[in-house]
């Protein structure tokens, strides 16, 4: 597993051992990255966020600052130890926590995300999707794009997921492995 572009291409990263972590391909994280375009500035959040690739290739891109949510000890250890070996210092923050209790906590610190990447365990989408939506939409910054990796043919929802407003949304197929991309009203729309 590696960063693919930005100033920190082509590093590895360590992922947690076990099976609990399933890493995003890097045909997919390259895909991605070319559908949702300039993360610049970006203030990111990624769910459930296993090693933190994800949120690591968007800071190694031009994302200002990440915050990374994962509820299991090996995987909060592996994104710490990701972001220290690739000196991202307080640029990356590390939330061991379940991700009701970290959106909860960022909506009441009234944070906002430009971007949310979230890729829970397949089989949890359809049980978490609408309260996840509904608590995604109170850390949401205007024309936020929200990321919802999946198994092929998930049911996500009519118009994506509910409790997000959405101004367009893609979904895009890479063999067993599907990403719905949502893009938010921005300010005044």
């Amino acid at each position: 597993m590696r960063v693919i572009a930005g100033h920190l291409g082509g590093r590895r990263l360590i992922a947690p051992s076990g099976t609990g972590t399933r890493p995003t391909s890097d045909r997919v994280k390259e895909a991605l990255f070319s559908i949702i375009g300039p993360v610049d500035g970006d203030r990111v959040l990624d769910l459930f966020a296993g090693s933190g690739a994800l949120a690591i290739e968007a800071l190694s891109r031009g994302a200002d600052r990440a915050t990374c949510v994962d509820d299991d000890r090996g995987a909060a250890d592996a994104i710490a130890v990701n972001a220290s070996v690739l000196g991202l210092g307080d640029r990356l923050r590390v939330v061991r926590r379940g991700w009701r209790g970290a959106l909860q906590a960022a909506a009441e610190a009234r944070e906002a995300y430009d971007l949310v990447l979230a890729d829970p365990p397949y089989d949890l989408l359809p049980v978490i999707i609408e309260e996840m939506g509904e608590s995604l939409a109170n850390v949401l910054a205007p024309g936020a794009v929200v990321v919802i990796e999946h198994a092929r043919g998930a049911i996500m929802g009519p118009g994506g997921v509910p409790g997000i407003a959405v101004e367009r949304e893609t979904t895009r197929r890479y063999g067993d492995t599907e990403i719905t991309v949502i893009w938010t009203p921005g300010e005044g729309t």
